[in-house]
């Protein structure tokens, strides 16, 4: 079955990442608070895997966002090397490696939608499925930053690492619109992959129809 195979892949590789990642993080507490999505996924995938198996798209892109996430929990967001080496590059004004993160935050989420929505509702594809598809990508980016205001709220020692705006008033936004263009950046990319994987899964019905699809080969 090559979703198990695709999920063992990724629980192997991923569960590496996060031990990598556990090993002297900068910060413990924001290290649980970072990677604790990434641990949850794994054995959730497991659970789900024989009624709702997912396509080898979403299993690659479920572990590029873990290992996003991983990378930042282990040095901060705020503090990661790789976004040291972007604001050398391009001259940024700050370690803009949570912009990584909130892109992510839109890209991968869209594709999920966007297997749920085909699979388990009557919608078809289009127009109102890419406008659901990100809605719910900016419904998932801010109840993140209420959560990251929780955080705040709750750990005054965690919460300026963990928010990583770096002080920028106008983070919070910036979160939001990065997640919002990451979601149609997905849509634009990776639709018509994601339909021919969709149409080779076990028992699909829903095989996309001629003109319907969206994006790029």
């Amino acid at each position: 079955m090559n979703a198990r195979r695709n999920l063992t892949t990724l629980t192997i590789v991923l569960g590496a990442i996060i031990v990598w990642s556990g090993i002297g993080p900068k910060d413990r507490g924001v290290w649980w608070l970072e990677v604790a999505p990434a641990i949850a996924v794994i054995p959730l995938l497991w659970f789900t895997l024989e009624r709702f198996p997912l396509t080898g798209l979403l299993y690659t892109l479920i572990g590029v966002h873990g290992a996003v996430l991983c990378y930042g929990g282990h040095t901060t967001y705020a503090e990661a090397p790789l976004g040291f080496w972007l604001q050398d590059v391009f001259g940024f004004e700050r370690n803009n490696y949570d912009r990584i993160g909130h892109i992510a935050q839109g890209f991968i989420p869209a594709i999920a939608a966007r297997e749920v929505y085909l699979r388990l509702t009557p919608l078809e594809r289009g127009g109102w499925l890419n406008f659901l598809v990100v809605c719910t990508c900016l419904a998932i980016s801010a109840f993140y930053e209420m959560i990251e205001w929780w955080v705040a709220l709750l750990s005054e020692q965690a919460a300026e690492s963990f928010l990583a705006t770096q002080g920028d008033v106008w983070d919070t936004q910036w979160d939001m619109f990065l997640a919002l263009m990451g979601a149609i950046a997905a849509l634009l990319l990776l639709s018509r992959i994601h339909d021919r994987q969709l149409a080779a899964l076990p028992g699909s019905e829903r095989a996309p129809t001629r003109g319907a699809q969206t994006g790029p080969d």
